[in-house]
């Protein structure tokens, strides 16, 4: 069993990479990437813990990408971290977090909840802050009773607190993926937003740009999306991927490897994944 989908401390999970692969091991998997949000900074730790736990480690990346209505993720796998083109393009995107945060601070502050940037970067413990750790903060406050509850009533899109920022063009992220020496797959395809028609002919124009694979498995997907999703990738020619989207303790209920708990991801997946990396499949 597998999971291509984590977050650490690094960007909004809860658990240091090592801390992440220890928990990988306990829950016996045999292979895990880090996808932390727009930072490779983890991915050195990550891959040394792997090492020493006898893991299969993949170094990865998730990167926001500008799309609407919904919101388009694009995963990076087997990315190099001392790329220099991806290395800028993911300066990019954290820049423009950094100005969006300030915005959002502001905004808090406007609607009467009393928190400064320190309150906030208490719970950004590396590399990336962003929404979640608002949400800590407030809730730290006592101005929300859970994470969740801060993007329904503050954070999410349309809501009195929300700054939208910067992002890639969905090209320009397959690109500085590509030239890093990785593969480009799209993400949670249930985040667009699209209906089936607009979401293949969306999926279409993305292979045509050079998308390799089609996030399947994903702790928020029926039955029906998984069917479809499966269809697109055999139309399209890309390969399937799948994970839990972990994060730890920002979402307690989904579980590393097991989503909600019906997720499992077999170890087959891997091998198209190596394949279009141009990589000799793990033993």
């Amino acid at each position: 069993m597998i999971d291509l989908h984590t977050h650490s401390t690094f960007s909004d999970g809860s658990l240091t990479p090592p801390e992440l692969v220890d928990l990988a091991v306990k829950e016996s998997l045999t292979a895990i990437s880090l996808t932390d949000h727009d930072t490779m900074a983890g991915i050195p730790s990550f891959l040394e813990a792997c090492r020493v736990g006898n893991l299969i480690g993949i170094a990865g990346v998730e990167i926001s990408v500008d799309f609407n209505p919904g919101t388009m993720h694009m995963l990076g796998y087997h990315v190099a971290p001392q790329s220099v083109a991806l290395g800028e393009a993911l300066g990019k995107m954290r820049e423009g977090r950094d100005d969006r945060n300030g915005q959002i601070l502001a905004k808090l502050n406007k609607l009467g909840m009393n928190i400064t940037m320190a309150d906030v970067m208490k719970h950004a413990s590396e590399d990336v802050v962003g929404r979640p750790h608002f949400a800590q903060a407030l809730m730290e406050k006592g101005y929300i009773s859970a994470p969740k509850q801060a993007f329904e009533l503050y954070l999410g899109k349309g809501k009195p607190a929300y700054v939208d920022r910067f992002r890639l063009t969905p090209e320009v992220g397959i690109a500085a993926i590509k030239e890093s020496g990785g593969v480009a797959v799209l993400a949670h395809p249930l985040t667009l937003a699209l209906k089936d028609k607009e979401l293949r002919e969306l999926v279409g124009a993305l292979a045509e740009a050079g998308l390799n694979g089609i996030e399947v498995y994903y702790s928020e997907h029926t039955s029906n999306h998984i069917s479809f999703y499966t269809a697109l990738a055999k139309e399209f020619k890309l390969f399937m991927t799948g994970g839990s989207d972990f994060h730890g303790k920002l979402t307690p209920d989904i579980r590393l490897g097991r989503g909600f708990g019906a997720l499992r991801l077999a170890d087959e997946l891997l091998g198209p994944l190596y394949e279009a990396a141009g990589r000799p499949k793990p033993l």
